[in-house]
């Protein structure tokens, strides 16, 4: 027999590399820190057998539960150890007891302390912003004893929609006392009180997982062109009661109101909603359109915490049409519009401010019970001395010979105020083009300029742009 070759020099060098390798890894991971053990040695005592204490919020709340912890680790006394999480992606579940509870193998791909993860998030119009963390552990040290908090903000790649706050406490009872505490901090600290907001939608699709800052624009009462009993109706029922809160509030009088304010497009309806939102300077402003009507019960949650408050719905018709008039999706809408109306407090100091060019399709259960529209105010197609106002409004900074202007009105009965702006601007084009004018130099709209631009709109080529600026359909 022949004999079997011993192993070379090489492969007991690789192997002898190997078995050093293992051990000076198992030497590591014996030395890296691991969650369970921290937080053994932070709370004096065996953190697993410790009550976890939770608070929730939706997703749009994190910058504001950022600035309640931010106010908490403020005050005197109060000392913290931030830790940041790595490997915590794609473990929707983890919380604080999955920490305390993982095996020293699970360690070692599973969370475990690393870097602090932090995004910046909006918190005014004029672009401010807020550092506020993405995930990480607390170490908390005041004379009330020691805590551990596990934060988390939202994570929508990660399939995470809320804002989640664990406590665990060396005393007994902390832990739910620190969670509330945060939890009224983060209302006494909301970014978004007095602010104009609006639900928007996540780079992922997701609609309503945050809120978009609007500057609050400051229109004056000429710049509102409307009768003067419309105007007096509308600005008593919204800012008359607001300026009036606590006398009628004493007296017994019910704060919480609906306002519906209904006529053809390009009338002024959303004109109107500007002007109020600019004078109720001190009230939160949420407003929904379009494909943010779904945020109906968000909206009412953040007008009852932050009151006073304004929801405004434009288009409403989209979602309470009368029942027989459609089926399917839009029937929970409603209903979640209704029941959040009736389930505010009288006292409460939230308007609820609709707008709608059919009211012929809305809902009775809507627009006729007391206590949801309290009023409705039909904004009509502006008559001759409403038209002239409205050209003085929209001729801004032109040179406009107005000699024939009296035969534009005369010719403009029956359009809307959205028609006027679209025929003066079009007549700035028409001149300008006319002249040539170069940037800087004024344009000067003359009386043919102005004929020659209602001529235009009123052509019958031009029938769908004027069905665009709200008047109706030619017969």
């Amino acid at each position: 027999m022949s004999e079997q070759p011993g192993p070379e020099l090489a492969d007991v060098r690789r192997y002898g590399r190997r078995l050093m390798t293992r051990f000076v890894d198992q030497a590591r991971e014996a030395d890296r820190p691991q969650f369970g053990t921290m937080l053994t040695e932070h709370l004096g005592l065996p953190a697993d057998r410790l009550p976890v204490a939770e608070q929730q919020w939706p997703a749009y709340e994190h910058v504001n539960v950022q600035a309640a912890l931010d106010a908490w680790l403020g005050e005197p006394g109060r000392e913290h150890r931030l830790v940041g999480v790595a490997g915590y992606r794609h473990r929707g579940s983890m919380g604080l007891a999955d920490l305390l509870g993982q095996l020293p193998e699970e360690a070692k791909y599973g969370p475990r302390p690393g870097n602090v993860l932090r995004t910046s998030l909006p918190t005014g119009a004029e672009g401010q912003t807020k550092e506020c963390l993405r995930v990480a552990v607390l170490l908390v040290s005041d004379a009330d004893g020691r805590s551990a908090l596990l934060f988390r903000g939202p994570d929508p790649e990660d399939g995470r929609e809320n804002t989640t706050v664990e406590v665990i406490a060396s005393r007994e009872g902390a832990g739910a006392e620190i969670a509330a505490r945060l939890a009224d901090l983060a209302v006494e600290h909301n970014v978004y009180r007095g602010q104009v907001v609006s639900f928007g939608r996540t780079m992922f699709g997701r609609q309503g997982s945050f809120l978009r800052f609007h500057r609050r624009e400051t229109l004056r009462q000429d710049e509102l062109i409307l009768p003067a009993a419309t105007f007096d109706d509308v600005r008593r029922q919204v800012v008359g009661v607001a300026r009036h809160r606590e006398a009628l509030r004493s007296a017994g009088q019910h704060l919480k109101r609906g306002l519906l304010l209904y006529g053809p497009p390009g009338v002024g309806k959303t004109h109107t909603v500007r002007y109020l939102v600019g004078e109720l300077t001190d009230t939160t402003i949420v407003q929904l359109s379009g494909d943010t009507l779904h945020a109906i019960k968000e909206a009412c949650s953040i007008a009852r915490t932050l009151q006073p408050a304004m929801i405004v719905v434009e288009d409403v018709d989209l979602i309470a049409e009368e029942r027989d008039h459609y089926s399917g999706s839009a029937m929970p809408l409603l209903f979640t519009l209704l029941n959040e109306m009736d389930g505010l407090d009288e006292d409460a100091d939230v308007v609820f401010l609709l707008t709608t060019n059919r009211a012929d399709l809305l809902e009775d259960a809507l627009a006729s019970r007391p206590g949801r529209v309290d009023q409705a105010v039909h904004i009509d197609l502006p008559d001759r001395v409403a038209r002239q106002r409205l050209a003085e409004l929209y001729r801004r900074g032109l040179s406009l010979d107005d000699s024939r202007l009296d035969s534009v009105l005369d010719r403009t009965d029956g359009v809307t105020a959205s028609f006027l702006k679209e025929l003066l601007r079009r007549a700035a084009v028409v001149a300008a083009d006319r002249e040539d004018v170069a940037g800087g130099d004024a344009v000067r709209v003359s009386a043919d300029d102005l004929d020659a631009a209602l001529d235009d709109l009123l052509d019958t080529r031009n029938r769908m742009t004027r069905r665009a600026l709200g008047l109706e359909a030619e017969s």
